[in-house]
């Protein structure tokens, strides 16, 4: 039997330097997920709701208009710009721009601080429309 060999062990989370960019990779990823389960899950009982009436949408406009619904669908509604201004991040990036350190915090940033403020024009405009 060989002894073993004393092999480099891969780099572990708790020694990288957390920054903007690794929660924005983060969230897109999460942001992904969330869009895809809940967000169509969404969609298809809105689109059953159209389907089967009126009697069935006005169940399904009771229901999202409550406090904890309206809750769900800021939270999509930021997942969704979270995730489209993610992925123009992404899309730069394999253009090959934005890799030098200060232009990858800067671009990590402003995805955070774009959909929070895409979220709040999105139900301002939208609170304005039903109002």
């Amino acid at each position: 039997m060989t002894p073993p060999t004393s092999r480099p062990l891969s780099p572990h989370l708790t020694i990288w330097k957390w920054g903007p960019h690794m929660l924005v990779s983060i969230l897109h990823r999460l942001t992904g997920n969330a869009l895809s389960v809940a967000g169509l899950a969404l969609l298809t009982w809105w689109l059953l709701a159209i389907a089967n009436g009126a009697s069935a949408y006005e169940q399904f406009a009771t229901v999202a208009m409550h406090p904890v619904s309206i809750a769900v669908l800021v939270g999509l509604t930021w997942a969704f710009w979270q995730h489209t201004f993610s992925g123009l991040r992404h899309l730069f990036l394999d253009m090959g721009a934005g890799y030098e350190l200060k232009t990858n915090r800067l671009f990590s940033v402003m995805t955070i601080v774009g959909a929070l403020f895409a979220t709040a024009a999105t139900w301002f405009i939208l609170m304005g429309v039903n109002r």
